[in-house]
């Protein structure tokens, strides 16, 4: 009789018609009437309130009852609040098939009246089957809000690392940049001024240090944040083929279905950063001779396709913990509800596909005149 130790601390709602019935499971379960631990009810909308005034461990449903069966009192459990607790449906009349579809549809056990005596023990497995569930969704709910959280998090990072970057590029143009360029300036004069050939091999030498580092602070100003942009996406896009060309000396073709595609500016700067990315791993790792970057934005969806005819990504490679840049790709993508596709093509070469969905034509000419 393991079952009557620890039922005082069980609440258990019975939906029954029958006083007798009642009073037979009770004995069986050794719950003396009246007890705190079991209530009988014979009315759907008693069975309603009950779950809203006070939670319970299980609820044992006759399956027909005054005006309503089993299955309704389990759609009205479905619908209460709090942890849903064990359903069983005890009957003494339902038809096999009725046993069946009860189950089915989400009640945790059947037993027949028949089988009384096995009633305590079928309780103790259901409490045990829906405490493992209950902590499964409790699992699956902090699992869930743990990556949105990180999700969250990782979009204020990213913001955080733009407006830095941004903060970065202004101070290395406006202060370094200027420093660089009145040096320059100076020593043109000296270089005009000095008659001794010593004092002008050191300005040459100094001249050509300077425009090295004139060239890295505007590199360096390109990579945190390109001016290009304010030109558009086709234009950065563009660029970065070029430059990535000139820099590898692999060949690049960039093909775009419009001269200018208009997008939001946090969605053109998520496609820079993933072309940018692409093409730093491109030059790391591919190994190919040729790179195709395809820019479109049809069907509303901008697409940016960067493919390389290199050796290829494993699976191995794309899962392995240390692979931030391409998993930072994907987070990037997120944060502008968009997605991020990587395909290998039979083990040869790599493709990786950037879509975001963008707001309707229509809609974008009204929000241009309205900015305008």
């Amino acid at each position: 009789m393991f079952f009557p130790q620890f039922a005082w601390r069980l609440r258990i709602l019975h939906l029954e018609p029958s006083e007798t019935d009642h009073q037979r499971m009770c004995d069986v379960l050794g719950l003396d009437l009246p007890s705190l631990a079991i209530e009988r009810i014979d009315t759907l909308a008693h069975f309603r309130q009950r779950l809203v005034d006070e939670p319970c461990d299980v609820v044992v449903s006759a399956f027909h009852c005054n005006g309503f069966n089993a299955m309704d009192a389990w759609e009205v459990l479905l619908g209460a609040p709090g942890t849903q607790p064990a359903f069983i449906v005890l009957s003494r009349s339902a038809s096999e098939a009725e046993a069946v579809d009860a189950v089915r549809r989400g009640a945790s056990d059947f037993v027949r009246k028949s089988a009384l005596p096995e009633l305590a023990r079928v309780i103790v497995r259901a409490l045990d089957v829906n405490r493992i569930r209950t902590a499964k969704e409790d699992s699956q709910a902090e699992l869930v809000g743990s990556v949105q959280r990180s999700s969250e998090l990782n979009e204020y990072l990213q913001k955080c690392i733009e407006a830095e970057r941004q903060s970065i590029a202004r101070e290395v143009h406006d202060d370094i940049g200027g420093s660089l360029a009145a040096l320059k300036f100076d020593l043109a004069w000296i270089g005009r001024h000095a008659t001794e050939p010593g004092v002008l091999d050191h300005v040459n030498a100094a001249t050509e240090m300077l425009k090295h580092a004139i060239g890295a602070s505007q590199r360096i100003v390109q990579d945190l944040r390109p001016p290009v942009l304010d030109q558009g996406i086709v234009a950065a896009v563009d660029w970065l083929a070029g430059s990535f060309e000139r820099r590898t000396g692999v060949k690049t073709a960039f093909t775009t279905t419009h001269e200018v595609i208009h997008a939001p500016e946090d969605v053109q700067l998520v496609a820079y950063r993933t072309a940018q990315e692409a093409l730093t791993n491109i030059a790391k790792h591919a190994a190919c001779s040729e790179v195709r970057i395809d820019l479109s934005d049809g069907e509303n969806v901008l697409t940016l396709e960067i493919t390389d005819n290199g050796r290829g990504l494993t699976r191995a490679e794309l899962e392995k913990p240390k692979t931030f840049g391409l998993k930072g790709l994907g987070e990037r993508a997120r944060t502008v509800d968009g997605w991020l596709d990587i395909s290998n093509d039979g083990g040869v070469g790599t493709s990786i596909i950037l879509s975001v969905p963008l707001a309707p034509v229509e809609g974008r000419m009204k929000t241009e005149r309205l900015q305008t």
